[in-house]
């Protein structure tokens, strides 16, 4: 397995398998970041967004929607992407760090988790579901 680095990210997927990405921890940054590679693409998330979703999803104990969504969009109730939005969840707000990129949590997330042995996903086309193992 990758260490999860920048010289050795995740290698991942999404739940659907229609786009290949890099993953990894930038400890360094302030504040600290799980930073998310597409295409010329990146993305920033607070790096707490592991252990803060795997204890989420393990508190909830079932099977929950990804729901996936741009910033701009509405996130569906009672999913992944909802929760990674709440004023509710630890970091009170958006785990996503850079405007106009802190949507799709849903979307890039579960994968990581799954890759680290913390959840178990599904991969259809659409309405994809994780739950903590």
């Amino acid at each position: 397995m990758a260490k999860g680095t920048k010289a050795d990210p995740w290698d991942l997927t999404t739940p659907p398998g229609s786009s290949k990405y890099q993953m990894y921890r930038d400890s360094e940054s302030d504040p600290p970041a799980l930073v998310c590679v597409v295409g010329t693409t990146t993305l920033k998330y607070h790096l707490s967004a592991v252990d803060d979703l795997h204890s989420w999803l393990v508190e909830q104990g079932e099977w929950i929607a990804l729901g996936a969504a741009d910033e701009n969009k509405s996130a569906a109730n009672d999913t992944v992407e909802a929760w990674g939005r709440s004023s509710a969840n630890p970091v009170k707000g958006w785990y996503g760090l850079r405007k106009g990129y802190r949507g799709r949590f849903g979307m890039y997330l579960p994968p990581l988790l799954e890759e680290l042995g913390l959840v178990e996903l599904t991969h259809e086309a659409r309405n994809n579901k994780i739950r903590a193992k």
